[in-house]
C-alpha cells in the first residue's frame, strides 16, 4: 500500500476504516520541501498510535525510491509509473460493481421467495423479464472491461485484468445458473397449475351436475308411489316422465364430466384419488336417480293396471245391476218374453265373464307389492259387490228357467185363465218359486240407483246441522249469559274469590271461536249445500283458522281446575236458574271440543258415499287434515302436563308424537354401567318428539278427590334432534328399536306397542334427520360457492 501524505497529517484524513483489505507493508512518500517533510515527520510520530496499524512501515523520500519496490508499469503517472488509471472512472464501475451485485442478490431472494409461496397457483411474475434484464446490464458491464483488441490479447494480459471484472464474470454465472434452474422448476410447477385449473374445472362441473341430481332427487321424492285413483295415478306417472326426461339429460351431462374425469387420470394428475373418487360419487348417484324413478314407475303402472281392473269390475257391476233393474217383468210372463230375457243375461254373463269372474283373493296375491290400506278395502268392496250381483243373476236366471219349463209342460184340461190373470196367481210370484228372494232383488236394484241419485240430497242433510244458526249461537249465549252475570253488581256477593277477573282462564278463547263460525266459516258451509264437491275445499281454505280450537283446549286444563273450585258455589246455581239451562256450564264449555271431533265424523260420512263424485279428493285432504288438528291437539294437552323442565318447552318447536314406550338405556362412559343390567329392567317412559329435541319423562297418575284419575309427566332428560341416529331394526322383537345419541355414547332401545307404531315414529324421526341433512348441505353450498368464488376472484387478480 502506498500513500502520499498531505502537509496537514495523515491522521486527520486516513482512518483504518478507509483500508478494507488486508495490509502487510505501507510505504509512506514523503514531502519534498523541508518545513513540510518535518512536520510531516512529527506529525507521523506522534499519530501512528492513531492508525491502528501494527504494520511495517517504509519512509520514501522521492518517487524515484518508490520504484524500487513497486513496477513502474503498476504505478500510476502522478507516481512515476506507466498505468493508466482514473480514479473517478473507479468509483463508477465501482459503484456500478456493488449495484450490479446487490441486485443479483435481490433477484436470488425474489426467486427463493417465489419459490415457496408457490401453494396457491399465482400467475407467472415478470421473474423472466428481469433476469433478462439483469443478464444484459452485467454483459455491458463486462464489456466494458474488454479492450478492442482482446481477442488478440495474450494470455499474460488476460489474467492481469482487473478483480473487479472476475467479480462481474462470477456473478454473471450465477445468474446463468439460477435462469437455468427457474426455467427448470418454473416449467415443473407451470404444468401443476395447469392440473390445479384442470382441477378446479373438473369440480366445478362435477359440482353443479351432483347438485342439480340431488334437487332431482328431493323433487321426485315428493312423488308417492301409490295412488288412491286412477287420475291421481296417470297424473303421478306423467310426473314421473317428465322427471325421467330431465333424469336422461343429467345423467347425459354426468357421464360427460365422468370422461373428463378419466382424461385427467389418463395424464397423471396429481390429484387422482379425488377425481375417481368424485367420478364414482356422481355415477352412484345418477344409478340411485335412475333407480329410483323406475322402481317408482314400476310400482305405479301396477297400482294403475289394478285401478283399472277394479273400475272395470265395478263398472260391469253396475251395468249388470241396471240391466236387471231395466227389465220389463210384465213382458217376460209370457215364453218369448222370457226367453229373450234369459238370452240377454246370458250374453252379457258371457261378455262380462272376464269381470264377473275375479277372484278378489287372487287380485291381492298378485299385487300385494303395491296394496295400501284404501286398495284394501276397494278390493273388500269388490268382493262384497261381486258376490251380490253373481247372486242375483243367479236368482234371475233360475226364475225365467222355471218359467220356461213351465210354459213347455203339456196342454192339461184345466178351465181358461183371465188374459191378464192377477200377480199374486201368478205362479213366478208364488211363494213356493222365491217371490220374496225375486222382490227383495228387485229392491236392490232401484234402492242401488236411487242412492246414486240422491247423494246430493244426503250431503246437504248431513251439512245441515253443521249450518244451523242454533248450532253456533249456543257457545255464544252460554258465554255472554254467565259473562254478564259476572259483571252483574247483584251477583257479586256470590261470585266466588278465585272467579273474580278470570273469566279469559275459565272460558278461553271461545269469543273467537264464535266470530269465527258466525262470520266465516257458517256461510262458506251454507254455500256448500247447492255444491257439496265444494266441501272439502272449504275446509282447506280454513285450514289454519282451526288452530284457535287447539289454543281452546290447551287452556282446558286450567279451566276445568277453575272450575273444579267454584263448580258447587251458589253463584253457578243461580246463574243456571236465571239462564234456564238444563246442563251445567261444564257440558257447554265441552261444545267446542265436541265440534271439533264431530267435523271429521261429518267428513268421513260424507267420504263414505262421495266415491264417484267431483271432490272426493279435496275431502280426503279435508279428513287428513282435521285428523291431523286432532292429533296435534292431543299431543299439546299432553305436553302442557309436562313438569320439571327447566327451560321453555316452546322453544324445542312443534309436538309432532308422543306415546308412552319400555326403554332399555345403555352408556358407553360415565360412573353407571347399565350396559348389561338395563337389558333386564325396561324403564317405563312417555317419550315427546319435538322438531328439535326428544324428551322422555315419566308418566304419573294423580287421583283428586271426586274426579278422574289425571295424568301428568316428570321430565327426565332430552337428546337433541342435531345428535340423535337410529337403528331401525333390533333382534328379537319386531318392535324395537335403536335411539343412539353423540356416536353412541348413549344408546336407548325403545319398544312400541305395536309395529305399525314403532314404523310411525321411525317415519317421523327420518324426517326431522332429513331436514337437517338438508339444512347443513345447504350450508355447505353457500360456503362451497363463497370459496370458489373467492378462489377465482384470487385467480383473476393473478392474471
Amino acid at each position: 500500500f502506498v500513500m502520499s501524505v498531505p502537509p496537514r497529517g495523515m491522521a486527520e484524513l486516513l482512518p483504518a476504516a478507509s483500508f478494507p483489505g488486508n495490509l502487510h507493508l505501507v510505504m509512506v512518500l514523503r514531502p519534498t520541501g523541508f518545513f513540510q517533510r518535518t512536520f510531516t515527520d512529527i506529525g507521523f510520530r506522534f499519530s501512528q498510535e492513531d492508525f491502528l496499524l501494527k504494520l511495517p512501515v517504509v519512509m520514501l523520500s522521492s518517487v524515484s525510491d518508490l520504484l524500487t519496490y513497486i513496477d513502474e508499469q503498476q504505478l500510476t503517472p502522478e507516481l512515476g509509473g506507466t498505468l493508466e488509471y482514473c480514479h473517478s472512472e473507479w468509483v463508477i464501475f465501482r459503484t456500478a460493481i456493488e449495484s450490479f451485485a446487490l441486485t443479483v442478490k435481490e433477484i436470488a431472494q425474489m426467486l427463493q421467495c417465489f419459490g415457496t409461496e408457490l401453494a396457491p397457483p399465482p400467475s407467472l411474475p415478470p421473474c423472466r423479464e428481469e433476469i433478462t434484464a439483469v443478464t444484459k446490464e452485467g454483459n455491458l458491464l463486462l464489456s466494458s472491461f474488454e479492450e478492442p483488441d482482446s481477442g488478440e490479447c495474450s494470455q499474460d494480459q488476460q489474467q492481469e485484468r482487473p478483480g473487479d471484472w472476475e467479480t462481474v464474470n462470477r456473478l454473471l454465472g450465477q445468474l446463468r445458473e439460477m435462469e437455468t434452474a427457474f426455467d427448470g422448476f418454473w416449467e415443473k410447477h407451470q404444468l401443476k397449475m395447469e392440473q390445479y385449473l384442470q382441477l378446479w374445472k373438473f369440480e366445478q362441473s362435477f359440482q353443479e351436475v351432483k347438485n342439480a341430481i340431488e334437487f332431482l332427487m328431493g323433487q321426485q321424492a315428493e312423488v308417492p308411489d301409490t295412488g288412491d285413483s286412477i287420475p291421481q295415478v296417470k297424473q303421478r306417472l306423467k310426473d314421473l316422465d317428465h322427471f325421467d326426461g330431465m333424469a336422461q339429460d343429467l345423467i347425459g351431462k354426468a357421464q360427460v364430466v365422468i370422461l373428463h374425469g378419466h382424461q385427467l387420470a389418463a395424464n397423471h394428475h396429481y390429484a387422482l384419488n379425488l377425481i375417481c373418487q368424485q367420478c364414482n360419487e356422481l355415477r352412484h348417484h345418477s344409478d340411485l336417480l335412475s333407480e329410483e324413478i323406475k322402481r317408482k314407475q314400476l310400482r305405479l303402472q301396477k297400482t294403475l293396471e289394478l285401478h283399472t281392473r277394479l273400475q272395470q269390475a265395478v263398472q260391469c257391476c253396475d251395468e249388470g245391476a241396471y240391466l236387471l233393474a231395466n227389465q220389463q217383468m210384465d213382458k217376460c210372463q209370457s215364453k218369448e218374453g222370457a226367453q229373450k230375457a234369459l238370452q240377454d243375461i246370458e250374453r252379457f254373463l258371457e261378455n262380462s265373464s272376464t269381470y264377473l269372474n275375479y277372484d278378489p283373493q287372487a287380485l291381492h296375491y298378485d299385487f300385494e307389492s303395491v296394496l295400501t290400506p284404501e286398495l284394501k278395502c276397494q278390493i273388500q268392496a269388490l268382493q262384497v259387490k261381486l258376490e251380490n250381483v253373481r247372486s242375483m243373476f243367479g236368482n234371475r236366471q233360475s226364475c225365467f228357467r222355471k218359467l220356461l219349463d213351465k210354459h213347455v209342460r203339456p196342454v192339461q184340461l184345466v178351465a181358461p185363465r183371465p188374459e191378464n190373470p192377477p200377480r199374486s196367481k201368478s205362479p213366478l210370484f208364488s211363494p213356493k218359486h222365491g217371490e220374496r228372494l225375486w222382490n227383495r232383488g228387485i229392491e236392490v236394484m232401484h234402492d242401488y240407483q236411487e242412492k246414486q241419485n240422491s247423494l246430493q240430497y244426503f250431503i246437504s242433510e248431513t251439512l245441515t246441522p253443521f249450518t244451523s244458526p242454533d248450532m253456533v249461537d249456543e257457545p255464544f249465549f252460554i258465554w255472554q249469559g254467565y259473562r254478564a252475570e259476572m259483571d252483574n253488581p247483584a251477583m257479586l256477593i256470590l261470585l266466588p274469590p278465585v272467579l273474580r277477573n278470570r273469566k279469559d282462564i275459565l272460558f278461553g278463547n271461545m269469543p273467537e271461536i264464535y266470530d269465527f263460525h258466525n262470520k266465516i266459516f257458517l256461510h262458506s258451509l251454507e254455500n256448500c249445500l247447492g255444491a257439496p264437491e265444494r266441501v272439502g275445499c272449504c275446509f282447506l281454505d280454513r285450514r289454519e283458522d282451526f288452530q284457535m280450537y287447539e289454543k281452546y283446549c290447551q287452556n282446558k286444563p286450567r279451566s276445568e281446575s277453575l272450575w273444579r273450585q267454584c263448580s258447587e258455589s251458589s253463584f253457578f246455581q243461580e246463574c243456571q236458574r236465571k239462564l234456564e239451562h238444563k246442563l251445567g256450564l261444564d257440558s257447554y264449555l265441552l261444545k267446542p271440543v265436541q265440534r271439533l271431533t264431530k267435523y271429521q265424523l261429518l267428513l268421513k260420512e260424507l267420504l263414505k258415499y262421495s266415491t264417484s263424485c267431483d271432490g272426493v279428493q279435496e275431502l280426503q285432504e279435508a279428513l287428513v287434515a282435521m285428523l291431523d288438528l286432532l292429533k296435534s291437539v292431543n299431543d299439546s294437552m299432553h305436553q302442557i302436563s309436562i313438569t320439571g323442565y327447566d327451560g321453555d318447552l316452546s322453544e324445542l318447536g312443534k309436538v309432532l308424537m308422543q306415546g308412552s314406550f319400555s326403554v332399555w338405556t345403555g352408556h358407553r362412559k360415565g360412573p353407571t354401567k347399565m350396559k348389561d343390567l338395563a337389558r333386564f329392567k325396561p324403564m317405563q317412559r312417555h317419550l315427546f318428539l319435538y322438531e328439535k329435541a326428544l324428551v322422555f319423562c315419566k308418566k304419573r297418575e294423580e287421583h283428586r278427590d271426586g274426579y278422574d284419575k289425571t295424568s301428568s309427566y316428570s321430565f327426565k332428560h332430552f337428546l337433541k334432534m342435531n345428535a340423535v341416529g337410529i337403528t331401525e331394526n333390533v333382534k328379537g322383537d319386531h318392535r324395537k328399536f335403536e335411539i343412539w345419541y353423540s356416536g353412541r355414547e348413549e344408546v336407548y332401545v325403545v319398544q312400541a306397542q305395536t309395529v305399525d307404531l314403532k314404523m310411525a315414529w321411525l317415519n317421523e324421526i327420518r324426517k326431522i334427520l332429513f331436514k337437517q341433512q338438508e339444512l347443513i348441505k345447504g350450508t355447505f353450498k353457500q360456503f362451497l360457492c363463497g370459496f370458489h368464488s373467492a378462489a377465482e376472484a384470487v385467480l383473476l387478480s393473478h392474471c
